[in-house]
């Protein structure tokens, strides 16, 4: 179930970025304005010649043509701003980084529902485990454990099915059992970690082969020009941005995820020890 959640998360945002980003060029900037501004400017030629041939206010006549000649500057949406980015990086350089994000979003989101499912509710599940180990012994109680989701279930039931085998056994075999769980709950934060070490370095590489194109084009050019120098820059400089970002975005959830499973892991220990107690309270009637 957590690998299909993950390869749908990561399929669905493979497609939604490939007909949104790669394959959709941006719509040509101003396109609308400039039609507009050609209009206008037939505009207020017709009314410059009224205004010369009658010779009517003619401040008032420079002032509409002023007025109708001047370019409707269009608000550029993020989403347009975030494609136009993308595109100027270079597809070859910022596809690598935003398949970093895609996949450890992916990931991250199927721990969180891993991690979210493992919690219970340790006070609720030790009295239910106390009563029924006090009324119907161990089976009735291993079918509390069986009923019950979350590590903590898991190594009680554990604990429960040797219990007749003495203490000694009954701890090593929750020790035992309780380094597997850990294990689990810390599944994938290695390949959460290697995205958020990879991504900024990806952008680094774009923009040293970035700047590398910047010098050619100099050389090219047989003079330092500003605009060459600084749009190569700038351009560069848009994959270690972007890398930057990636790694800050998985940097947060990957906190987010230690926190979250040492507080299972405390709440594992506590109740390892609650129960060896009502163990030994068992064993002693």
């Amino acid at each position: 179930m957590k690998k299909f959640i993950a390869f749908v998360f990561l399929a669905f945002m493979l497609i939604l970025v490939t007909e949104n980003v790669i394959a959709q060029k941006p719509p040509v900037a101003g396109k609308d304005a400039k039609k507009d501004v050609k209009t206008e400017v037939v505009k207020t030629d017709t009314a410059q010649k009224a205004a010369d041939t009658t010779a009517v206010a003619p401040a008032v006549a420079d002032t509409a043509a002023q007025a109708l000649t001047a370019p409707v500057e269009e608000e550029k949406s993020f989403h347009y701003v975030l494609k136009e980015k993308f595109i100027e990086g270079g597809t070859m350089y910022m596809f690598p980084i935003l398949l970093c994000l895609i996949i450890g979003l992916a990931l991250v989101i199927e721990r969180i529902l891993y991690l979210n499912l493992s919690s219970t509710n340790t006070d609720k599940l030790l009295k239910k485990v106390e009563e029924a180990l006090a009324n119907g012994g161990p089976e009735k109680a291993k079918d509390v454990c069986r009923n019950t989701r979350g590590p903590v279930a898991s190594i009680y039931y554990q604990g429960l099915d040797r219990i007749n085998e003495g203490l000694d056994v009954v701890e090593k075999s929750i020790v035992s059992y309780g380094s597997v769980l850990m294990g689990r709950l810390e599944m994938n934060l290695t390949w959460i970690a290697l995205f958020i070490a990879i991504a900024p370095m990806l952008g680094f590489l774009g923009t040293v082969i970035g700047m590398v194109g910047a010098f050619d084009a100099i050389a090219e050019a047989g003079d330092i020009s500003p605009a060459i120098v600084a749009g190569g820059i700038k351009i560069a400089l848009i994959t270690t941005v972007f890398g930057l970002i990636v790694a800050i975005i998985l940097q947060v959830f990957y906190n987010y995820l230690l926190s979250k499973i040492d507080g299972i892991v405390n709440n594992m220990e506590n109740a390892t020890i609650s129960f060896m107690d009502i163990v030994i309270k068992h064993n002693k009637k």
